[in-house]
């Protein structure tokens, strides 16, 4: 079993979201079972700077219908994504200073990513179809 199984209720049922949304987890994922063989650090790193820069585009996908809907919520939103992107860059440092971040990592991630899919993004999902996303 999945350390995050992938569900119907994590769609947002936005095409481009639920695909970056899907390959999120499926990333969260490969690094669990990374971390339960036997990878190396330097792996470990390339997946956690991997989901970075996914995550990031992701976020620049998001912001930019946010822009393009003028989202009222947008800058708590945004406010979010800065966070999380902080928390992310510091798991990073830390992995590369030699520190083992891995489980704290997994644990973020899935955290994360259920509470700001099932909560945060569901939330928007209205508006940007009333301005024709989706």
């Amino acid at each position: 079993m999945a350390f995050m199984p992938w569900t119907e209720e994590l769609q947002v049922g936005i095409a481009e979201i639920d695909e970056q949304h899907r390959w999120l987890v499926d990333q969260t994922n490969a690094l669990h079972d990374a971390m339960q063989g036997s990878a190396q650090p330097a792996q470990i790193g390339e997946l956690l700077e991997g989901l970075m820069d996914y995550t990031m585009n992701h976020f620049i996908v998001e912001e930019t219908l946010f822009i393009r809907s003028d989202y009222p919520h947008s800058e708590a939103h945004l406010a979010q994504h800065n966070l999380f992107s902080s928390q992310v860059m510091s798991l990073l440092s830390r992995h590369e200073q030699g520190e083992a971040v891995g489980m704290e990592a997994l644990e973020l991630l899935k955290e994360w990513l259920i509470h700001h899919i099932l909560k945060v993004d569901k939330a928007y999902v209205g508006h940007f179809r009333s301005h024709g996303a989706g």
